[in-house]
This record gives C-alpha cells, sequence and structure tokens, in this order.
C-alpha cells in the first residue's frame, strides 16, 4: 500500500475517533457541573418534586440526663419520616404553587399535607386539618391569603418584592455554588458515576452523572478550605448590590462578615477541626447531580450519613437523611393544578376565628 493511501485511511480512521468521542465523551467532572448550572438558569417553567427521607435519628443520653432524654425522645419520633414537595413554577407573570406533605410514624402516625400558592404580591396557604391540633371547621380547607407588601408594611420593613423572586435566588444560588465547588481540588472531591449506579428516576435518561463526595479522612481538609477559601469569595458575591439589596443586608454587615472571618484564629480552627475529627463520623456525604440529553442538572439525590459523639455530655447523635429533587416538563407550558385560589379568608378573620374557638 502506498504511503498516501496509508496516510488517507490514517486521517479517515482518525477523524471517525474523533467524531466518535465527540458524541460520546464526558466533561470533566467539576465543568459539567458549573456548565449544568448556568444551564439551569434557562429554566423558565418547571415541575419539581423533592422529597427529604429521615432514614435514621436517634439519640443516645448520658442515664439520668432528664432533659436530653426528652430531646430524644422528640427526635427520635422524626425516624423514618418523610417530606415530599411538588411544585410547578413559571417564570412569567411569575407564579408558583407547592403541594407540602409531611408524613409521620410511630407512635404519632400521620400525613399533613399543605398546598401553597404564591405569586409577586401574594401567598397562599391552605389550613390544613390536623389530628393533634383542633382547628375550627370553619377556617380548615380554606386559604389563608397574605398581602406580602402589607406583612412586609406591619413589620416596619420596605416590600422588597426581589426577596421571593425564584429567578433571582436561582442565580444568587448558581454564583453562590459555583464560588465553593471552585475551591474543591477535582480530581479529590468529584467524579463521574455510571447513571446504572446512580439510582435515576425510572424513564431518566443521564447524559453524566457527576457526584461530590467527602470522605471521613478528608472532612477536615474539606471544612478548612470552605472556611478559609470559600466562605469570603461566597461573601464577595453576596457583596454584590443585586444581591445585598435581595437579602436586605448593608454594606456594614458583609463587612463585619468578612472581617471576623480574617480575624477568627486559626489556631482556635485548627483545634476546632481536630476535635471535630475526633467525635464526628462520616459514614457517608455524597450529592449526586444527573445532566441530562439537554444539559439541565434534572437530578439531585443527596445521601447524609453522620455520627456525632459528644463527649462532655456523653451524648450519640445519628443522622441519616435523603434528599432527591427531579425535574421535568422544563420550558413546557405548565399545568397548574391550583390556581389562583378564591375561597380564601385574611389574617384579621383567621384570628378572630381561632378566637371564638378558644385560641
Amino acid at each position: 500500500m502506498s504511503r498516501k493511501w496509508f496516510t488517507s485511511m490514517m486521517l479517515v480512521v482518525l477523524s471517525a475517533v474523533l467524531v466518535l468521542s465527540g458524541c460520546s465523551s464526558k466533561k470533566e467532572p467539576k465543568e459539567a457541573l458549573s456548565s449544568a448550572a448556568i444551564k439551569a438558569l434557562e429554566m423558565d417553567s418547571y415541575v419539581v418534586e423533592n422529597q427529604i427521607k429521615i432514614l435514621d435519628f436517634s439519640v443516645e443520653e448520658a442515664e439520668g440526663d432528664a432533659e436530653s432524654a426528652q430531646v430524644g425522645t422528640v427526635l427520635s419520633m422524626l425516624k423514618n419520616a418523610e417530606i415530599n414537595i411538588k411544585q410547578i413554577y413559571q417564570k412569567e407573570p411569575m407564579q408558583t404553587e407547592a403541594t407540602l406533605e409531611v408524613k409521620l410514624t410511630g407512635d404519632m402516625t400521620t400525613t399533613i399535607t399543605i398546598p401553597l400558592v404564591m405569586t409577586t404580591e401574594k401567598l397562599y396557604v391552605k389550613i390544613p386539618s390536623i389530628p393533634f391540633l383542633p382547628m375550627p371547621e370553619s377556617v380548615t380547607g380554606k386559604f389563608l391569603e397574605l398581602d406580602l407588601k402589607e406583612l412586609a408594611e406591619q413589620a416596619g420593613e420596605e416590600f422588597n418584592p426581589d426577596l421571593f423572586n425564584p429567578e433571582k435566588s436561582q442565580k444568587l444560588s448558581t454564583e453562590l455554588m459555583g464560588a465553593l465547588f471552585a475551591e474543591y481540588e477535582s480530581a479529590a472531591y468529584f467524579s463521574n458515576i455510571d447513571p446504572k449506579e446512580a439510582s435515576l428516576p425510572e424513564g431518566f435518561k443521564a447524559k453524566q452523572v457527576v457526584q461530590f463526595a467527602i470522605t471521613n479522612e478528608k472532612v477536615k481538609e474539606a471544612v478548612t478550605i470552605l472556611v478559609n477559601q470559600a466562605l469570603p469569595k461566597m461573601l464577595d458575591i453576596l457583596a454584590k448590590e443585586e444581591y445585598r439589596s435581595m437579602l436586605q443586608l448593608t454594606p456594614e454587615e458583609i463587612e463585619q462578615a468578612k472581617k471576623d472571618l480574617q480575624e477568627g484564629s486559626q489556631d482556635e480552627l485548627g483545634k476546632a477541626l481536630d476535635e471535630m475529627k475526633n467525635h464526628l463520623q462520616i459514614n457517608k456525604f455524597t450529592v449526586d447531580t444527573a445532566i441530562d440529553e439537554n444539559n439541565y442538572p434534572a437530578y439531585y439525590n443527596v445521601q447524609v450519613d453522620v455520627a456525632v459523639n459528644d463527649p462532655d455530655t456523653q451524648t450519640n447523635v445519628k443522622a441519616a437523611v435523603q434528599m432527591t429533587s427531579h425535574f421535568t416538563q422544563i420550558n413546557e407550558k405548565p399545568a397548574f393544578e391550583i390556581g389562583i385560589p378564591t375561597d380564601t379568608l385574611t389574617l384579621e378573620q383567621l384570628q378572630e376565628e381561632m378566637r371564638q374557638f378558644g385560641y
């Protein structure tokens, strides 16, 4: 075979390899997260289903400590509790509705469902029927209508609609998370995982799944990076006028926070981190982000399993929580299930009904 033909064949093969690798290759994990976060800002409407499962929550206290025993009893009620939040959102005109569902098990087995609707100036909350909290029948099932501007004025504050603007909140979250992740070394904390091992929702097609993980061996390093490197940059973001005014923070408050970080004793921080390492056990701390075929970060799975041993009080606390978020119907016309409520009552009417009921 002539050199010319050999060279041509190699170019064809090389071109094919490059095309195929370009179609199937994945971005570096941290880069993929950053790109997906920016892409998320293009979500003008969506349906998101959030779920929080408390898999374990136990407190073992020292014998004879009555106060700790009471706290432990209350917290143990949260074990196996489940919180579900389904939200439908549209950017323009801004309208969002959500249904909060809280499931408790054990001696207090019950399910509490609270629908909410929010616009730029109004918040509607459906008054639930709670078995262990008697409410007058005249109010249960109706929506409490709250005027956000009036509430701000009654509190002696100026109404700031940006505070309830999901678009600006999402933009702020994106910048803060970008500043946070930028400080962590990619190879040490980020990795691509096989979508088959990511426990994705049925039918979800993931282009890439990125995992951020902190192990027990790296907890001291991770917290040091957070305090010394990430937090100062995150404060710089909060100092931007658009975010500072949205959160109603003053320049003096931002500067004081920076000063507190700078003046914090490194020796004290080191001692606190060493102590934390001795008494905190991280069995699992992972955040999986699944990026769909349109490059949206459409599914999150957070798993936390930790144990803390306090030698001073001889109290052992164990907590295991799983949190997931699944985005669907991105940029489709939203089909609101509740709409703007009409069967409403004001805060004053609610207070009057509760007074007559004996509260």
